[in-house]
Parts: C-alpha cells; sequence; structure tokens
C-alpha cells in the first residue's frame, strides 16, 4: 500500500539547523508550532534563481509548506512571519544553545506547541541584543516541563513543607530540594530564594541568577548524558551565562 501524502501550508516554524545537500538543495532541521521538530529537504534552495534564498535563515519566524511521505519532508515554499531577529557575538552563541538544546532533547515528530511559544519569546528576549541570563535559565527550566521533566522547585521532598526563602536547601537532581543548613551536607546547594524564583520565573538579582545557572547546567547535564554541547565547547571561554 502506497503511503499517503501530507500537505501542510503556510505553518508557523523556525529553523533550527541547515546543511547543504545534494547540488544547490539543503536539509533543514525545522522546529514547529504543531509538528515538533523534523527533517525537511530544501531543493535547489541554494541557486541564485531560487525565490527562497535568504530567505531560510536562522532565527526568523517562518511559514512553510512541505509535503511528505515518510521521515523526511520536502519545502514547497516559506513566507517570512516577521523581521530576522539579527543576532552577534555572545547572543548569537545563547541562540546556538536554545537550538543545540531543542535538537538534543525534544522527540521528531511530536508535537511542542507551548515549548514552540516558549522559544519563540525567549529569541524576542534576546532580540534585545544582550544576553539575558534571566531569559535562558526559564528557557531551560519550561523545556524540562515541556519534556515531562518538570523539577520540583516549590516544596522539600522530604517534608512536604513549603520551600522557605530564608532555607538552604540540597538539590538531588532526580528527586527535588531538601532542606540542609549552610554547615551541614554536600552537593548542589541553592537558596531557597532561588528555587522560588525560578518556579516563579522572576530571576532578578544576582543571587537567583547565579544559583539557578549552577542548577540549571547540573540537572540538564543529567539529561544530556556525556557529550557535550557543542555552543558551550565553543564559547566557554565567554562569560555568556549558559
Amino acid at each position: 500500500m502506497a503511503m499517503k501524502t501530507e500537505r501542510v501550508e503556510l505553518h508557523p516554524a523556525y529553523i533550527l539547523h541547515h546543511r547543504p545537500y545534494r547540488n544547490s538543495s539543503r536539509l533543514l532541521e525545522v522546529f514547529s508550532r504543531d509538528y515538533g521538530r523534523f527533517g525537511m529537504v530544501a531543493r535547489g534552495v541554494s541557486s541564485r534563481r531560487s525565490p527562497l534564498q535568504g530567505r531560510l535563515q536562522l532565527f526568523r519566524p517562518l511559514l512553510l509548506s512541505w509535503y511528505s511521505r515518510g521521515e523526511l519532508a520536502t519545502l514547497r515554499g516559506a513566507e517570512p512571519d516577521g523581521a530576522p531577529l539579527k543576532f552577534s557575538g555572545a547572543v548569537l552563541m545563547s541562540g546556538f544553545y536554545l537550538n543545540e538544546l531543542l535538537l538534543r532533547l525534544t522527540w521528531r515528530h511530536v508535537g511542542y506547541s507551548r515549548l514552540f511559544q516558549i522559544y519563540h519569546q525567549t529569541l524576542n528576549q534576546l532580540g534585545e541584543q544582550r544576553v539575558n541570563q534571566e531569559a535562558l535559565r526559564i528557557f531551560e527550566c519550561r523545556l524540562l516541563e515541556e519534556l515531562g521533566y518538570a523539577m520540583i522547585l516549590d516544596q522539600d521532598v522530604e517534608t512536604g513543607r513549603p520551600i522557605q526563602p530564608d532555607a538552604y536547601y540540597c538539590y538531588h537532581i532526580e528527586r527535588g530540594p531538601v532542606e540542609a543548613p549552610m554547615e551541614q551536607g554536600s552537593g548542589l546547594r541553592v537558596a531557597g530564594s532561588s528555587l522560588l524564583a525560578l518556579a516563579d520565573g522572576a530571576l532578578q538579582d544576582e543571587q537567583s541568577i547565579k544559583d539557578a545557572r549552577r542548577l540549571m547546567r547540573s540537572v540538564l547535564a543529567f539529561y544530556l548524558g556525556d557529550k557535550p554541547l557543542h555552543s558551550r565547547e565553543l564559547f566557554r571561554s565567554m562569560e555568556t551565562g549558559y
């Protein structure tokens, strides 16, 4: 039995990655609002005559049309859905970092409509041309939540008591926070006020941003495994907030 061809018209999407493919074509890794992440071939787009040349940019909101019969879709058309965000320097690296997290942690062909909106909002926050550490940390936290790995940030997992802003906690990645006085215990120590700030999406002081960065780096490392992120490896000497 022949496979059914699925056609999609003018659907909101971003391009996470692209590379050359067969002469003047390109292979795209697309993140769409309703269809999630998937591979797509864009035939002839590197040709000077292609009307799509220069349109298929990273960090640009697009309306894509395609058809698919199996794993790999074929691009039929692309329209801009807003102006491209022109990142540079450390902000560009932050954008690459977001894309790499999506490439590494999301499943193909699974819809992530809320995550798509979170990604869109985070890109626009980075579009202010500064490394927004609050935006990066909140994206990381919401990403895990949308993937089914929501972090416990509002209660002590041993006692069930609400997190106290003036207390300190040892965060166990597979369980959650457990209260531990400053002079006791070891491991990933985080201020209660920082846990609550991350839960509320309001990392507005230096302490909460610093704690959230350490916490999210450790938690993400657990899910990413041993393979390092290229965006970190290339720019690990830069103080970019990720």
